[in-house]
């Protein structure tokens, strides 16, 4: 018989270990599982995309990631009246200037060797209070959801003000959020519950990638989970920290504990992958594995109307101490519409992400998100090269 290992409070089928004196389980990553279709198809026109988060319905099950190079108060509102959601980040250069122009012009002509620099130097910059009320002000005024992300450690201060600026949902984000934090000068970490409680919006928080963690998180009474360290094009906290879990197994992971918040008391905060997603087809694994919906950010990056000017950078880059970022290119290639909405004029998965959720729903008999979530997922680490090898050989369709 089996030998069974407990993890996380989920057990798994045969014990593994990285040797004698560790216990371990395997983990698995997008490229390493593929969906079943089954006996069931459906026109993908019939198929719904929305979800509802914290009492507002989205279109799309997309939210764009609180980064500089993604999301500024142009683009937020352009996304917002396509169907999806920007985050923006209330600590980053858009709440440090006034006007940012030069700002990103300098951050996406400097020499690569020196870019961490002088993305500390321009991040050294105070956050202007008043410039967080005059973003969210300008947000509001374009008649979107209004959303915004801070870290834990001010969460309560920036917060408020931007609530009472107009803020709809907040969202509280560092690389690894927890219930327990013991501080070296004796302060209290953040209070999620009393967070939640004291403040007029709800609170999306993250990031997770546990079982357990997952659970204790959905207690305070947040509306929402985001789940993924490390795995963003553009951070290197995996590298630098040595820590994270591969997307599908931490999405997994942390739907089974909101399946078993919502026995509890019938209904769940919504659980956002976020990170990791490349293509269309990340999005539909990412889903299938038991997300709600989905943060990503170079795929939009791309976008004509992204601040980033072709480039894309990790929320932890300008750490004063220890960044955990990079800057990349990833080229500016069309609008965000055909982006989210098509039509596609290529063949590798990065436009009309939303023709492609629903062409994958119908091909698996899923009529709507939930139903997606139910579709059969197996391990298959070919599934990107099997029966692909003039695509590889000429660097063509997956293989690019």
């Amino acid at each position: 018989m089996a030998k069974t290992v407990e993890f996380a409070q989920t057990k798994y089928g045969e014990e593994l270990s990285i040797g004698r004196g560790k216990p371990s389980r395997r983990a698995y990553g997008f490229d390493e599982v593929a969906l079943v279709p089954g006996s069931e198809t459906l026109d993908p026109e019939v198929c719904d995309t929305s979800v509802e988060l914290a009492g507002t319905k989205l279109e799309l099950p997309i939210l764009a990631s609180a980064m500089d190079s993604v999301v500024d108060v142009k683009f937020a509102g352009l996304i917002g009246k396509l169907g999806g959601l920007g985050v923006l980040n209330l600590q980053g250069i858009q709440t440090r200037y006034d006007d940012c122009d030069e700002i990103y012009h300098e951050i996406t002509s400097c020499d690569k060797d020196k870019f961490v620099e002088v993305m500390q130097k321009l991040y050294s910059s105070p956050v202007k209070e008043a410039l967080i009320s005059k973003r969210i002000e300008e947000l509001k005024h374009q008649g979107i959801v209004v959303a915004a992300s801070v870290t834990p450690n001010v969460a309560k201060k920036y917060g408020d003000i931007a609530i009472e600026a107009g803020l709809d949902i907040l969202f509280v984000q560092s690389t690894v959020t927890g219930i327990d934090h013991r501080s070296a000068s004796g302060e209290p970490g953040l209070d999620l519950a009393k967070l939640c409680k004291s403040v007029k919006v709800p609170v999306v928080v993250g990031n997770c990638v546990a079982y357990k963690t997952a659970l204790e998180l959905m207690e305070t009474g947040v509306a929402g989970i985001l789940v993924g360290v490390g795995p963003g094009a553009a951070c290197t906290s995996r590298g630098v920290l040595g820590i994270g879990v591969p997307m599908a197994t931490a999405i997994a992971d942390c739907a089974g504990a909101a399946k078993v918040f919502a026995e509890r008391h019938k209904k769940a905060p919504l659980l956002i992958a976020d990170g990791g997603m490349v293509t269309s087809g990340d999005i539909c694994k990412a889903i299938a594995c038991g997300a709600d919906a989905v943060m990503i950010g170079s795929p939009l990056a791309k976008s004509i109307e992204s601040p980033g000017r072709g480039y894309h950078w990790g929320m932890a880059t300008p750490s004063p101490v220890l960044p955990r970022g990079t800057r990349i290119k990833v080229g500016t290639t069309v609008s965000l519409k055909q982006i989210l909405r098509g039509p596609a004029h290529v063949d590798d998965g990065t436009q009309n992400i939303s023709g492609a959720l629903q062409t994958s729903m119908g091909t698996l008999g899923a009529a709507n998100l939930k139903e997606m979530q139910e579709v059969e997922v197996v391990i298959a680490p070919s599934i990107l090269t099997e029966g692909k090898v003039y695509q590889t050989a000429q660097q063509l369709g997956m293989g690019r």
